[in-house]
C-alpha cells in the first residue's frame, strides 16, 4: 500500500487549437498524504482546472501517470477509472452542480446510490453528513430553496458520501461572499482532521491558500512549492 493517497508523476498535457499545439502541463509531479490539505494557485489560464481534471480521471494525460493509493489510475479503462473515482475521490466545483429536481438528502446520497448501496445506508450516511455540515434541518429542501453557502456545504457532503481518500475542489469559495467563504474554510479544516481525508483545492483565494498545509503554484506548466 502506498503512503500517498494521490500521486502524479511527470504529467504532460497538451491540446490542439487552431492548428497549433498548446502545451498546458509540462512535467507536473505531486504527492499527497492522507488528511493533507493542499492549495494549488496560479494565474487564470495557467492550467489549474486541467490539472484537477487529470488528477480526478476526468481527462487523460498525454504522458505520465496518476496513481490513487498506489494504483495506476490514469492507465485504467474508462469503466474501471469511473469505479475508482466514485469510491476513492470526491469533487466539489465553484458552482455546486447539485441536481435541481432532487432534495439535499437525495443529492448527497447519489454517489451511494450509484455504488449500489442499500437505501437505508444511503439515507443514514447522507443524513449524517448533512447534519455534520450544518444542514440537518434542510434534508428535504431542493437546491433552489438553499442559500449559496448551503448549496456548497451540501456539495461538500456529497463529495464525502463514499468516504473518499481525497476530495478535489475547484474554486469552492469563488462564488460565495466573505462570510460564507469563511464558513467553508472552517468546514474543510474540520473535516480533514476528523475524517483523515485529503483535500486538493484549486483557488484564487489567498486567505484560504495560506491556511492549508501546503501551497503549490502552477506556472509555465509545472508545480512549484510556495515558500512562506
Amino acid at each position: 500500500m502506498s503512503e500517498f493517497v494521490l500521486e502524479c508523476l511527470d504529467i504532460h498535457k497538451s491540446y490542439s487549437e487552431a492548428g497549433q499545439r498548446l502545451q498546458v502541463l509540462s512535467g507536473v509531479n505531486l504527492q499527497l498524504r492522507a488528511s493533507e490539505r493542499l492549495a494549488i494557485v496560479g494565474a487564470s489560464g495557467s492550467g489549474k482546472s486541467t490539472l484537477l481534471n487529470v488528477l480526478g480521471g476526468l481527462d487523460r494525460p498525454c504522458s505520465g501517470s496518476v496513481r490513487i493509493a498506489g494504483e495506476r489510475f490514469s492507465e485504467l479503462s474508462d469503466n474501471k477509472r469511473g469505479l475508482i473515482r466514485n469510491r476513492r475521490l470526491g469533487f466539489v466545483y465553484q458552482f455546486h452542480h447539485l441536481l435541481p429536481e432532487f432534495s439535499a438528502l437525495e443529492n448527497v446520497a447519489m454517489p451511494l446510490r450509484i455504488a449500489g448501496k442499500k437505501a437505508t445506508e444511503q439515507e443514514s450516511r447522507a443524513s449524517e453528513l448533512l447534519e455534520r455540515v450544518g444542514l440537518g434541518q434542510r434534508l428535504t429542501h431542493k437546491p433552489s430553496q438553499l442559500s449559496g453557502g448551503e448549496r456548497q456545504r451540501a456539495a461538500i457532503a456529497r463529495a464525502l458520501a463514499m468516504q473518499p481518500d481525497c476530495v478535489l475542489l475547484d474554486e469552492p469559495t469563488g462564488n460565495l461572499d466573505k462570510k460564507n467563504a469563511e464558513n467553508i474554510h472552517q468546514l474543510i479544516n474540520e473535516l480533514s482532521a476528523e475524517l483523515a481525508t485529503a483535500f486538493v483545492i484549486v483557488t484564487h483565494d489567498e486567505h484560504l491558500a495560506a491556511r492549508l498545509d501546503r501551497c503549490l503554484v502552477l506556472e509555465d506548466g509545472s508545480l512549484q512549492e510556495r515558500r512562506p
